[in-house]
This record gives structure tokens, C-alpha cells and sequence, in this order.
């Protein structure tokens, strides 16, 4: 059912509902397909096959998502590994905790397949700022016109008319490309930020400040200067910032966003409409709307478990919220379990540091304990209940929205700042598409149409 989103919703669309709510049985009964037949058929729904494994559809070599250990002819499961271009981030993440913010060195590397020299990183850092640059008075023109609450759906339009200001736009040659995956990777954070404090004053009618990014500071820094009344952050929130803009920029191929940009491209899009496509699927809540649903698991469990730090309390709600009687009943627990990693998913594992030194920072120890506590309960409950005793473990997004929070990021921003991060790895795929590969992406799908009664037409006078 729909539901209104904004105070300028219309009249004329109540009444659209009721004539769309009687086409609905319609709907369900010509476009239902019996589960039996896909099984039946050999067809991998969402491209994965019965063990929940993808379909090999292409290759890359931007990174490496591993779970498994395949060796002897046995696959068996192992603690996850994430790897950019030939390097574990893991290692990644310690060559540049000290001093030097990491992400803007990783998109270098995610884009040209090589660490950037002191040299090289001085160079691509100037360009990224010769390019956060929006055109004159597209914030007043563009972002600020018909704000949304869904910073994603107004962080697409702006990609789409930045288009139009681009003399080269649907130019597909590599230089081009670069160009424009440079200037987006550039303006991202602040079509986002602009894009929500248009919102908040049209809408929630609060105070509108527009802080124009600052040269010398990192993409991590010039958001939470953005965003902040006062521009102030300390050390620690930029860093934090900076290894999860890290832990999000790139994660394979075959995740939907991902593997959107290399559908799109392949078709021979330019880049605005193949990044607005991705913009697109990673909005979708499946994707990249994860972590919000902890925050509000999380609120949930605060409001219902008389002590939080009663194991066996805490464990019997858990179990509740798995068997759907209380929570969202869907019988979820969030932020648990991958659909690729088996033991341990190793962005959480990376990030877990770092909130804890900045729950220390926000005196945020309580909230912290409780994280621990589910993180070591979730698994042992969800084994119980589901006869599962590989493979559950916890994700990034089960303390990513935590770190937003602590951050003073609104939950408008939460899907936003995953998209500043994963364009790198949106421009990476989309490079490698166009150089490596050269059929557009085309699966199959078979008809299972039934063929109805020949359509009487009279013969003609």
C-alpha cells in the first residue's frame, strides 16, 4: 500500500490509488509463476543457485570478496577477506591509520589498479579539488528546488542534470570517462549534504546553512564540515569516517549496484545515467538500507529488555524478534549474517575498532556493551532457532549506523554516505567494463506464457 512521503503530496493521487488498489488482483494473477518451475527449469533466481552462491557472470580484477577456502576439490567456509586490487584492506587500513586519510589514496588505487606514489596521491588530490565545483547556482537551481527527504532520489537528479552542463556528456572514451568519474567522485558529498539541508528547511523548517567544502581537507572531513552548523570535528570523528567511507567503497562486482554499473555501461550509457542507475539500486532497502533497520532494532531492544546486560533476558528478546512476534515481525535479526561472507564478514571486523575508540570519545560505553552483547548472543540464538551453526556472524551495517549516529548524521544521510563512498568502486567497474569487455549483458529468461484463444477479427467490409 502506498503511503504519503511529503506535506506536498496531492489530491489527485488518492483517487489514482483507488482506481491503481482494483487492478491489483489482476496484477498478482497474470504475473505470479509458480516457485516449483524455477526449480523445475534450472533457472537461479537472483542469479544465485540453490547453495545461495552467485552466478559466474563475468571477471574482474578491481577485488575479491572470499568466504570460502576451496582446496583438495573441498570448499570450506572460512573468515572473510576483502582484497582491492591485490591488496587485503586489512592491511590497507593500517598503512594509513597513522596521520594520512585513507580513502582518497584507495580511489586511486580502486581506479588505476596501483597505491598512488607521494607524488601521484598530491596530484589526483589537487584534481579532485579543481573538481568540487558545482555549476553556478545549481544549488539554488537544481538541489534546492522540490527537496526530498529521499536524499538519494535528490542526489539522482542532480547527477542527471549535471549532464546537461557537460559539453562531452555521452562521450564513452576511457579519458573521458575518467574525467567525468572524477568530477562526480568530487561533488558527491555535496550533493548530498545540500540536498539534506534543502530538506530540512523546507520541510522540517529549520535553520539552512550551505558551507562550501574546505581545499586542504579530506572527502571524510569536508562532509562533517558540511554538514555542522559550526563546521567543528575532531580527529577521531574524521577518522572514523574516513575507514568507513574505506570499508564501503568497493565490494565486487556481483553486488546489485555494482553489477548495475556494468549492465548500464554495457549498453553503451554515459556515465551520468549509469551512475544515476546505481544511485538507484543501491537505495533499494535490500542494498544499501541495512544499517538504519539496526538503529531501529537496537531503539527496540532498549525500549523492551528491562537489563540490557541480563544475557538471558536479552538472548529470550532476541529470540522473540527471530520468531517475528515483536520488533518489524519479520523475524529478522539485522546486521547478523551475509550473503556472501560465512565466519566472519572482515569490514566488521576492521570497523569494530574504530567505534569503539569513538563510543569511548562519546561516552557511548553503555550502547557499546550492548552491540557486544548481541554481537556474541545473535549468532548462538539464530543457531537455535534456525539450525544454523556455520556462518553467522555480524556485518559491517551492524555498526555502521551506530558510527552515524555517534556522528550526529542525520538517518536522511545514512544510504547518502554509502554512495559518496562506493562511487569509486561504481567508477572502477565501470572502467574495467568498458576496456575489458565488449557484448552488452544480456541473460535469459525463459517464457512460460500460456497461449490463449485466438483474437475474432471480422473480415473487413
Amino acid at each position: 500500500m502506498a503511503t504519503k512521503t511529503g506535506k506536498r503530496y496531492l489530491g489527485f493521487e488518492d483517487k489514482m490509488l483507488e482506481y491503481a488498489s482494483t487492478r491489483v488482483k489482476q496484477v498478482v494473477k497474470n504475473d505470479t509463476i509458480d516457485d516449483a518451475l524455477f526449480e523445475k527449469l534450472h533457472v537461479n533466481r537472483g542469479l544465485r543457485d540453490l547453495n545461495g552462491r552467485g552466478v559466474l557472470t563475468g571477471l574482474t580484477n578491481i577485488s575479491a570478496v572470499i568466504s570460502f577456502d576451496d582446496s583438495e576439490g573441498k570448499r570450506t567456509p572460512c573468515d572473510g577477506q576483502l582484497w582491492y586490487r591485490g591488496y587485503n584492506v586489512r592491511d590497507l587500513v593500517k598503512k594509513y591509520s597513522k596521520g594520512r586519510f585513507a580513502y582518497e589514496h584507495l580511489a586511486y588505487l580502486l581506479l588505476f589498479g596501483d597505491l598512488p606514489t607521494e607524488h601521484q596521491a598530491k596530484i589526483f588530490f589537487e584534481k579532485l579539488v579543481e573538481n568540487r565545483k558545482l555549476p553556478t547556482h545549481f544549488v539554488r537551481d537544481v538541489i534546492m528546488k522540490a527537496p526530498s527527504r529521499d536524499i538519494m532520489n535528490s542526489m539522482t537528479r542532480s547527477i542527471l542534470t549535471l549532464a546537461s552542463y557537460d559539453p562531452y556528456a555521452s562521450g564513452t572514451d576511457l579519458d573521458n570517462v575518467i574525467r567525468q568519474s572524477l568530477f562526480l567522485m568530487s561533488v558527491f558529498p555535496m550533493l548530498a549534504i545540500y540536498g539534506y539541508h534543502a530538506y530540512n528547511h523546507y520541510d522540517n523548517l529549520e535553520s539552512m546553512y550551505i558551507h562550501r567544502p574546505d581545499d586542504d581537507k579530506s572527502i571524510a572531513e569536508n562532509i562533517l564540515l558540511m554538514l555542522r552548523p559550526d563546521k567543528k570535528f575532531t580527529k577521531t570523528e574524521a577518522k572514523v569516517l574516513d575507514a568507513a567511507l574505506v570499508l564501503h567503497m568497493e565490494h565486487g562486482g556481483g553486488n546489485n549496484s555494482s553489477f548495475t554499473t556494468r549492465v548500464v555501461t554495457s549498453s553503451g550509457s554515459d556515465t551520468y545515467a549509469t551512475i544515476a542507475a546505481a544511485m538507484s539500486s543501491l537505495k533499494g532497502p535490500k542494498h544499501g538500507g541495512a544499517n538504519l533497520k539496526v538503529i531501529e532494532m537496537i531503539r527496540n531492544i532498549q525500549d523492551h529488555v528491562r537489563d540490557p546486560y541480563d544475557e538471558e533476558e536479552l538472548a529470550h528478546y532476541l529470540g522473540q524478534i527471530l520468531d517475528g512476534k515483536v520488533f518489524d515481525r519479520k523475524g529478522l535479526i539485522y546486521g547478523m549474517g551475509h550473503a556472501v561472507y560465512s565466519l566472519s564478514d572482515p569490514r566488521e571486523r576492521i570497523f569494530r575498532t574504530f567505534v569503539e575508540k569513538l563510543s569511548v570519545e562519546k561516552h557511548r560505553h553503555e550502547d557499546m556493551a550492548l552491540y557486544h552483547s548481541i554481537e556474541r548472543i545473535a549468532p548462538k540464538v539464530i543457531a537455535e532457532k534456525r539450525h544454523i551453526y556455520k556462518g553467522v556472524s555480524p556485518n559491517v551495517d551492524f555498526y555502521s549506523g551506530f558510527v552515524y549516529q555517534m556522528l550526529d548524521i542525520p538517518v536522511e544521510l545514512f544510504t547518502p554516505i554509502f554512495a559518496i563512498a562506493r562511487i569509486a568502486g561504481w567508477s572502477a567497474h565501470r572502467l574495467e567494463e568498458l576496456v575489458s569487455a565488449s557484448k552488452i549483458i544480456r541473460p535469459a529468461y525463459k517464457s512460460v506464457m500460456e497461449a490463449k484463444e485466438p483474437i475474432h477479427i471480422p473480415d473487413a467490409e
